[in-house]
């Protein structure tokens, strides 16, 4: 009697779990289209923001690409006076800083997009040098101040 009592409680159970866990293939296929839609909204959503992020950034650093290219231009007019062997120094230092922000310039305008893990390590790479290309300006006028 046990038996037959368990076995029918059994049978009940799974019944019961059958009928509960399955979907219908309309809800499953509803279902798996609400999830492609919030998907695809998540995926337009990081687009959105890596756009306006490269946007800004670009922006920026032409900003400071543009301020590093007045800099040579006040520091060639500060050593008009200077003699001919420090001006040909400072000039020869100058010419390589500008082919230095030129540089910097092509690289910041060919980037192409190939993902965030990528745009963020080139965006790491491009502030380092740009950092150490704005040291490299100031340290320049610093030493013309000095002499």
């Amino acid at each position: 009697m046990k038996k037959t009592v368990y076995t029918i409680a059994t049978i009940f159970l799974i019944s019961g779990w059958m009928l509960t866990g399955c979907n219908s293939s309309s809800e499953k296929v509803d279902s798996a289209k609400e999830k492609v839609e919030k998907a695809n909204e998540n995926l337009n959503e990081a687009n959105t923001q890596y756009e306006e992020d490269y946007a800004n950034y670009k922006k920026e650093t032409s900003d400071k690409i543009a301020a590093n290219e007045q800099s040579v231009v006040d520091f060639k007019a500060r050593i008009e006076h200077e003699k001919a062997e420090a001006k040909a120094e400072y000039n020869k230092k100058i010419n390589a800083l500008e082919q230095k922000n030129t540089d910097m310039k092509k690289k910041l305008d060919d980037y192409k997009a190939d993902g965030k893990d990528h745009w963020e390590s080139f965006k790491t790479e491009f502030n380092h040098d740009m950092d150490e290309l704005g040291k490299a300006f100031k340290d320049l006028s610093v030493d013309n101040v000095k002499k």
